[in-house]
């Protein structure tokens, strides 16, 4: 429709304004207001779908960024960052839809504009169309050459987001420590740092792209000048018409407007494919550490010609149907299986290939029974938390194997590993919803369960307590929540689904020894199902432990219960006497 009406005002100026004939022109008027309102009509509807589309678009890139996201290990996390995963889960999938949008709603349009504008003004005027296309190849010039310089510094620009987003979400957790030290200045300092950084790389990004729109309008304002002297030659020599160079200049107006949108098609393209790049950089990871059960075993039974007899064969497991893999050989003439092994574990979190960053844990060795509880104590560093994350299967052991049941973590599938663990981990998270969602967790656990678990956790009588027991709504992070109620809170999460191995990584740091005594007291009367690694600063919370690893340097140095540590390792002895004079508090 757009490109009829000049075509209609060139006709009616040329053949029918000449004739006086009223009817007849404001007949051809009405025409070009009709094609005015279905362009205006369907632009719309376009528009509006474009916009759904990328709407659409936006959302489906957002879910399977998470989805790849949620499936990262600890390292590729590690690698990428969580302020890069952030800013692409934002600002990139927003660059995306502004790009799809963009193309969308004028990438379709203005190259039928273009092509169909040159089409029509052939048949007006050749040679007219003729000087208009002489711009066409120093527009094609100046766009690509902007564009292959553009895209580069949209992609160091993401970096540089990256860089300031890590330092708001530093602060933002940081900001009581930041407030309690004065040190609201030098924060300020720092952000403003990466804020100008990040400015710096976006106004040189800006002024590139902005080359285009002035260059190219500067160029087909001279095409106009030249077509217009060119029409007003072919006018005077009459081999023109008024009406046929002013239809002309109405198509070379919306040619221009077209290449123009072009333009700005490209900009938003170098903007949206450098962000597609971030996003592609994780979608194209492939999950390290997951296991999928069906296709693990259906791979083995191709690998190994006969299923579940070569598993059985082998020794390692059963593949039959959806069955749970288990250990089929004990350790040792008769001896049973320990639940929980070490195999000479040693691991560092720059890899194996990468030993410059030293080995956080070296050639480590133990066992534990099933119903059994292991207690990990030592310096700061000397990796406690390592072994639950290996345990976990967050990291994979650089050497040495990590057992459970006798089949190595790397064999279980994911879900069915981790759907045995309860854990409380240092830095855990209380979500902002009732104390009810931030126990169950989305988890198939009744109420009574969840009450049970509270109360073993010492946390029920709190619980109670509050406005709406445990309907209370929580704020993020449990800001409305002690130090001490947040860690009985995580307890309770981890001990309502009654785990098989329950994870406390220095969980009770915030308890006072009353509470804490009788959190003890419940897990060893109520959770005796469970076999329990605790990771603790505190001698009182390990000292009735079945076995106790006392870690340095990533070495096990001492290995026994409390009373053969005391007699046997200096170093527990020393932390003993310093903490209680020895004594085991109950």
């Amino acid at each position: 429709m757009d490109l009829f009406i000049p075509y209609i005002l060139a006709h009616l100026l040329n053949n029918v304004v000449g004739t006086e004939n009223t009817r007849l022109i404001i007949f051809w008027g009405a025409v070009m207001v009709v094609c005015s309102i279905i362009a205006v009509s369907f632009n719309i509807i376009a528009n509006r779908i474009a916009s759904a589309i990328a709407c659409d678009c936006t959302r489906q890139i957002r879910h399977d960024l998470f989805s790849g996201i949620s499936y990262l290990s600890s390292a590729q996390t590690d690698r990428l960052t969580i302020a890069s995963l952030e800013s692409r889960l934002t600002s990139d999938t927003y660059n995306v839809n502004q790009m799809i949008g963009m193309m969308l709603r004028l990438g379709i349009r203005a190259p039928i504009l273009v092509v169909g504008g040159v089409i029509v003004t052939v048949t007006l005027d050749p040679l007219l169309t003729l000087v208009m296309l002489a711009t066409l190849p120093f527009i094609y010039f100046i766009v690509r050459k902007t564009s292959s310089a553009g895209i580069p510094l949209y992609v160091l620009l993401q970096k540089k987001v990256d860089g300031f987003t890590r330092v708001l979400r530093e602060d933002a957790a940081g900001i009581r420590v930041i407030k309690a030290l004065s040190k609201t200045d030098h924060e300020k300092a720092r952000f403003d740092a990466a804020n100008r950084e990040a400015v710096d790389v976006e106004k040189k990004a800006g002024i590139t792209m902005a080359r285009i729109n002035p260059v190219m309008t500067f160029i087909m304002n001279a095409g106009m000048c030249a077509v217009i002297v060119a029409g007003a030659l072919l006018v005077s020599g009459g081999k023109s018409q008024p009406g046929t160079i002013i239809a002309f200049m109405s198509y070379f107006t919306i040619i221009a407007n077209a290449l123009i949108n072009i333009s700005r098609i490209f900009v938003n393209f170098s903007k949206g494919s450098a962000s597609m790049k971030r996003i592609d950089e994780v979608l194209s990871l492939s999950p390290e550490l997951w296991v999928d059960y069906e296709k693990d075993c259906a791979e083995n039974e191709e690998r190994e010609g006969s299923g579940k007899a070569a598993c059985e064969e082998s020794g390692k497991a059963t593949c039959e149907g959806n069955k749970e893999r288990t250990a089929v050989r004990a350790q040792g003439a008769g001896g049973r299986t320990p639940f929980i092994e070490f195999r000479n574990v040693t691991f560092s979190y720059s890899g194996k290939d990468s030993p410059e960053e030293g080995e956080v844990l070296k050639n480590v060795s133990f066992t534990l029974e099933k119903g059994q509880t292991l207690g990990i104590i030592g310096q700061t560093g000397s990796g406690k938390s390592t072994i639950i994350s290996l345990l976990m299967r967050f990291y994979d052991a650089d050497e040495g194997q990590v057992l459970i049941n006798g089949v190595d973590v790397r064999k279980i599938p994911t879900k069915k590993l981790r759907a045995m663990f309860g854990a409380v981990f240092q830095n855990d998270f209380i979500f902002a919803d009732t104390i009810s969602e931030n126990i169950k967790f989305g988890r198939d656990i009744d109420d009574d369960k969840m009450i049970f678990a509270a109360k073993q956790a010492q946390a029920y009588d709190f619980i109670t307590s509050k406005e709406g027991a445990f309907e209370h709504q929580l704020e993020i992070k449990g800001a409305n929540l002690s130090g001490g109620q947040k860690q009985r809170l995580l307890i309770s999460r981890a001990l309502a689904a009654d785990p098989d191995i329950l994870v406390l990584d220095d969980s009770s740091s915030a308890l006072d020894y009353k509470t804490d005594s009788l959190l003890r007291a419940a897990l060893r009367e109520n959770f005796t199902r469970s076999t329990t690694v605790i990771v603790a600063q505190r001698v009182s919370a390990i000292a009735n432990a079945d076995k106790i690893i006392v870690l340095s340097e990533g070495k096990i140095i001492g290995m026994g219960k409390h009373e053969e540590l005391l007699s046997g390792c200096s170093v527990y002895a020393d932390i003993s006497r310093s903490q209680m004079g020895g004594a085991v508090l109950e």
